[in-house]
């Protein structure tokens, strides 16, 4: 009878007589009988549950089923909803394993295996979060080649959305444990706090990774703690309409596919005979560049599309039929590479660093031919200055920079960017950590706000807001809340001046004072001026490592953070600036003249100043500024000389007194 229904139902027939909707409403009683004990894919094998805190396990099984689990030579039971949902609370654990536990319904089981119990950090932001151990390789080779460990363990969320209601559980996703295979996909700030965080204590730790590159923080948060900011929270209601969501995507896709079918069309690189990706192309007609840089600085008329490059390099005999890596810094904004007529690699946007395997046997002695072609799809395309290009092989390195040979394929307008709809306001909270809020954790590590720049000062109320939204989603009370401040970018400045960054990181440092058991990582040191992604991460993770145990783990004495500013005095032509963190003394980095310092009189002009440490205090003037009245320091997008540091060679935040 069962069968004869599902296959009636799948076959759209409508029902009108007295029995037939009497099987129906039969069929309806049967169905939780084929419901599975099922847990959330965070409770699972290999998972590291959070010490010393009352546990969470939860799941969903048949309505009113009888729940048991065993654990550690104990058992708890509980008794699902008529939902078929249901939880139990384990009592508190020390840290060890590995363990098994076996949850039982009342005709099924499920055993877990390999479980440790440690310490739990939720890490989530956007790109800088997100980056994994792979992309920072080259500059940890070591780090990597050492990094098993079966006690540290990262759960990557898979990346979604939804706009309409928070969400029970993952699709996906897995507990994994730290090898030199598996860690490449591990983000790279939190594999370095977790292996400090292990190193420290001994203690698993279990890092659950939810970040997305690009996500400014109103994605992350509720619908409820929106409603304080009515933009987004207008925003977060107008995308619960699928349609919308539906011709948006539609409209960009078509767009763009649109775009890219004209410029390969009209790439005059593939119209002939002898595609350009070929050598011995007759060069005679094209264009000289030197590269890194840009094409518009150097031929203002030649804008988007793609342009073609071209380098021939002399190989000498003893490296030939080698195998090689092909490192072309990073390219704006698309790029695919031939060497010697063969494909050896592409990438579709800006930001990955260009690291191409070349095999054996493609390199000859003597001549051989790099081929570049560049798409460009709006603003200024080209080679990022700054950046290693060369060919290495071996222990040898061949340098690429220098002139290239260039001509444009296609010259085409600018593409009109994609709205990207997953960073839209509610939709990755909803998605990526309502799931997830039931797992208990020692704290969060957060590294975002670059998406949020250009609106900086609503940043400190955005931020504290996400804070309380996640500690009361936990009913942990006051979690600590570890984040980055954001690093230095951008060109340097030659004089003061307004900076939208600055700002951020001042938005980020008012959030640190205000809000309790929050601790904030300085990088102003860390960051690279041509890359939003810097490769040293490692510090980054020292750094909150080192919050983490001052204010997750009680270590009293530690000195956790730089100089931080608290107050200015105004004594004649100069100010003098006292700090808290000073550790055990303020110094000038590399004993250098300290840098990065700007004064101000009452016409609110700043100009640069003199500083210098006096014991605790920092002296600013300027022979300029007759009656001084604010003093700002590394008040820039990439303040790149500030050099004031404590003696434990931590970095001072950036500031400023005034409020203007």
């Amino acid at each position: 009878m069962i069968k004869n229904i599902f296959l009636r139902i799948s076959l759209g027939i409508v029902f009108r007589s007295k029995r037939c909707r009497m099987l129906i409403v039969v069929f309806a009683a049967v169905l939780p009988l084929f419901a599975q004990l099922k847990l959330p894919k965070l409770v699972s094998d290999g998972m590291i549950l959070q010490r010393n805190a009352e546990l969470v396990i939860w799941g969903w099984a048949n309505s009113n089923e009888t729940i048991t689990i065993d654990f550690k030579g104990k058992s708890y039971q509980t008794v699902a909803d008529s939902a078929g949902e249901w939880q139990l609370m384990l009592p508190e654990q020390k840290a060890g394993g590995p363990y098994e536990m076996r949850i039982k319904g009342e005709k099924e089981a499920i055993t877990l295996h390999d479980i440790l119990i440690g310490d739990v950090w939720f890490a989530s932001g956007q790109s800088n979060m997100e980056l994994p151990m792979r992309r920072v390789a080259p500059i940890y080779e070591d780090e990597i080649k050492t990094s098993e460990c079966t006690f540290i363990r990262h759960f990557f969320v898979p990346q979604r959305y939804n706009f309409k209601q928070p969400e029970k559980d993952l699709p996906t996703g897995q507990w994994i444990s730290a090898d030199p295979e598996t860690v490449l996909d591990f983000s790279a700030v939190a594999y370095f706090f977790a292996k400090e965080m292990y190193e420290k204590y001994k203690v698993p730790v279990g890092i659950i990774n939810a970040s997305l590159g690009g996500s400014p923080i109103q994605s992350w948060m509720s619908e409820e703690a929106l409603k304080e900011f009515p933009q987004y929270y207008q925003e977060a209601q107008q995308f619960k309409n699928d349609e919308l969501i539906r011709e948006i995507e539609e409209k960009d896709s078509i767009r763009i596919a649109e775009w890219y079918a004209a410029l390969w069309k009209n790439d005059k690189g593939f119209q002939k005979d002898l595609p350009w990706f070929l050598p011995h192309i007759d060069t005679s007609d094209w264009l000289t560049m030197t590269i890194p840089g840009y094409w518009s600085d150097t031929y203002p008329d030649i804008q988007n599309g793609s342009v073609w490059f071209r380098k021939k390099v002399e190989i000498p005999g003893h490296l030939a039929g080698k195998q090689a890596k092909l490192i072309l810094g990073r390219i704006i904004d698309a790029d695919s590479v031939y060497l010697n007529g063969e494909f050896v690699g592409t990438t579709g946007y800006q930001y990955p660093p260009r690291r191409y395997e070349i095999p054996a046997n493609l390199l000859q002695k003597g001549e051989n031919e790099i081929v570049v072609r560049v798409i460009s799809n709006a603003g200024k395309g080209g080679f990022v200055p700054d950046k290693l290009y060369a060919l290495i092989i071996d222990n040898d390195t061949i340098d690429l920079t220098g002139e290239w040979k260039m001509k444009q394929g296609a010259e085409m307008p600018p593409l009109a960017e994609q709205t990207f709809v997953r960073w839209k306001p509610v939709g990755l909270y909803n998605a990526m950590v309502a799931p997830v809020t039931n797992y208990r954790i020692k704290g969060f590590l957060w590294y975002q706000g670059e998406s949020n720049a250009d609106k900086p000062y609503e940043y400190r109320f955005l931020l504290p807001k996400l804070i309380e939204n996640w500690r009361d989603d936990r009913r942990q009370g006051d979690l600590p809340f570890l984040f980055v401040q954001l690093p230095n970018y951008g060109l340097p400045v030659s004089e003061p001046t307004e900076s939208n960054w600055a700002l951020l990181r001042e938005s980020q440092l008012v959030t640190f004072k205000k809000v309790p058991v929050t601790g904030m990582a300085v990088t102003i040191d860390l960051g690279e001026w041509n890359d939003i992604h810097p490769l040293r991460k490692k510090e980054v993770g020292e750094r909150l490592a080192l919050w983490a145990q001052k204010i997750a783990y009680g270590e009293k004495n530690i000195v956790c953070s730089g100089p931080i500013y608290e107050s200015i005095e105004v004594k004649g032509n100069a100010i003098w600036l006292k700090f808290k963190e000073i550790g055990s003394g303020l110094v000038a980095k590399d004993n250098l003249p300290l840098k990065e310092f700007a004064i101000a009189g009452p016409d609110r002009k700043f100009v640069w100043a003199n500083a210098e440490i006096v014991g605790d205090m920092v002296r600013v003037w300027s022979d300029k500024v007759a009656k001084p009245v604010a003093v700002r320091y590394a008040w820039a997008d990439n303040p790149a000389n500030a050099n004031l540091y404590n003696k434990e060679d931590l970095p001072a935040s950036p500031f400023r007194t005034d409020n203007w």
